[in-house]
């Protein structure tokens, strides 16, 4: 609503107004007309209704006082992220284990501030160094006066520090180990007992790209899940455990082809964690012969998806499995799901079929949206469906030379409906391997608001050769820090956005 002053035989009137939108158009509908713009100042009563009004709206009050100049100014500086996610720093122990690695340097500069600043930055605000040192002047943080901008690059520098020969045991064939790495371990060691275990492992991967003439050591041209193949990329990996804590990050050439890497990692992690039982959870995208192998040769547990409509063996055989499902649901969001699942074994290999009855009718409606428009197009003619691979897969070319609507296709379409297939060895029960994969959901980089962050970044490399050491070394302590996100579960995600209006 609004205030609209309405010209009428010469006179002027105030009037409410109030914008509606009707069948799409938009439409002015007045509520109320207050009378003679010029009686209504004269009389005083329009400065008192806006005054009362006012009362209701606490910014005009002090925009108004302002104004006025019966108000004082000062700046306000926000002091709610750094309130809770500085005792959260000292808590995960991220404090403790920078201080105690920084502390044989003797840098002229408080390092530990200055990695506490960046991450601190990413968790609200995500970017640059140099945009984390104009972030902060808006900000109350503790033992950040005196840093610049050289200083949180030295900071990333630091963290991004190849370690000595010796002490590269265990590191992957893509990448050196860096002084990340030890702080990955040792912030594992801290939380570690007796009792401490990784039952299950969670990975994921991602694509991030270079701006400028960055990436020497990382960057290479690869499959961009950012759509940039013309420019260097690199692979970013992420694990957690089976409680979703994050247990180490690791950075590999932008050329590192996902089926390939998986097996890389787990021996990488077993060997630094110093992990003897493990269960391997990873998508379809992991998934290969010559992976599975080595895990089954390694003795390890593994649940993996599969590609079921490219395994011959799983489209032909294993969803037409008669076995019946077991019936599940599950709430989400305040919304039952109902799931159902069962296991198929096939030449010795064990199969999850799982299905989404949800998914199943968002499938099937949305084939059914793609086969009346493809019914439409086909009247326009075959250059109409050029290009479209939505319409590909239900054409077909009879004898007369021109497409039509292969109803075959389209019925073979309907038994991938909300349907998911695993592979696992674990001896779990349909129900519980199904479980435990959606909680893949935890390290998925692409759509999870825990990376959105750094999803969002381009990498500007510089000309040295460690720079994708650096940016990899400042985002992991940056992640294992992110786990504090998930202090009360879905509810803390918006935590940072009431977080940043506390202001002193």
């Amino acid at each position: 609503m609004f205030f609209r002053k309405k010209t009428s035989g010469g006179r002027a009137y105030l009037q409410i107004v109030e914008n509606r939108r009707e069948d799409g158009v938009v439409r002015q509908q007045v509520i109320a007309t207050l009378g003679r713009l010029e009686d209504l100042r004269q009389s005083g009563q329009l400065e008192r209704l806006l005054r009362s009004g006012a009362r209701f709206a606490d910014k005009a009050i002090v925009v108004g006082a302002v104004a006025d100049g019966e108000a004082t100014t000062s700046p306000a500086r926000r002091i709610g992220a750094a309130l809770v996610f500085e005792r959260l720093w000292q808590e995960t122990g991220c404090r403790a284990v920078v201080e105690s690695l920084a502390g044989s340097r003797q840098h002229d500069f408080p390092l530990e501030r200055a990695v506490f600043l960046t991450v601190l930055h990413r968790l609200f605000s995500g970017g640059s160094d140099r945009a984390a040192d104009r972030w902060r002047q808006d900000y109350r943080i503790e033992g950040v006066e005196r840093l610049g901008l050289h200083h949180l690059y030295r900071a990333m520098g630091w963290l991004g520090e190849e370690l000595a020969e010796h002490q590269q045991a265990g590191a992957t064939p893509f990448a050196p180990r860096c002084l990340k790495d030890v702080m990955e371990e040792e912030l594992f060691a801290r939380r570690r007992d007796l009792f401490s275990t990784i039952d299950l492992v969670f990975m994921d991967t991602t694509s991030l790209y270079f701006e400028g003439a960055g990436g020497q050591t990382l960057g290479r041209r690869g499959f961009s899940k950012d759509h940039r193949p013309d420019l260097n990329q690199m692979i970013l990996a992420v694990l957690l455990d089976g409680d979703g804590r994050p247990v180490c990050t690791e950075m590999w050439p932008g050329n590192t082809a996902d089926v390939g890497s998986l097996i890389p990692a787990v021996d990488r992690l077993r060997k630094r964690f110093s992990i003897n039982r493990v269960c391997v959870v990873a998508d379809r995208g992991m998934i290969s012969a010559e992976t599975i192998a080595e895990l089954e040769a390694r003795k390890l547990l593994y649940i993996l998806g599969v590609r079921e409509r490219s395994d011959k063996l799983v489209r032909e055989l294993v969803l037409d499995d008669p076995a019946p499902f077991v019936p599940f649901f599950l709430t989400k969001r305040k919304k039952e799901i109902d799931y159902e699942a069962k296991a198929v074994t096939l030449a010795g290999r064990r199969y999850i079929v799982c299905r989404n009855h949800d998914q199943m009718r968002k499938d099937a409606a949305a084939r059914a949206a793609i086969l009346a428009a493809l019914e439409r197009e086909l009247k326009k003619g075959d250059k109409a469906l050029v290009g479209n691979k939505g319409y590909r897969r239900f054409l077909m070319k009879p004898d007369d030379g021109h497409f039509a609507i292969d109803q075959a296709k389209a019925e073979e379409d309907a038994k991938f409906d909300g349907v998911f297939v695993l592979r696992t060895n674990a001896r779990l029960s349909p129900l519980e391997a199904m479980l435990v994969y959606k909680q893949l959901w935890t390290v998925d980089i692409d759509q999870t608001w825990r990376l959105s962050r750094i999803k969002g970044w381009r990498v500007w490399g510089n000309a040295r050769k460690q720079g994708a050491a650096e940016w990899h070394g400042c985002r992991a302590g940056g992640f294992e820090f992110g786990d504090c996100r998930r202090v009360r579960g879905d509810e803390f995600v918006e935590g940072p956005q009431h977080l940043d209006r506390a202001a002193a």
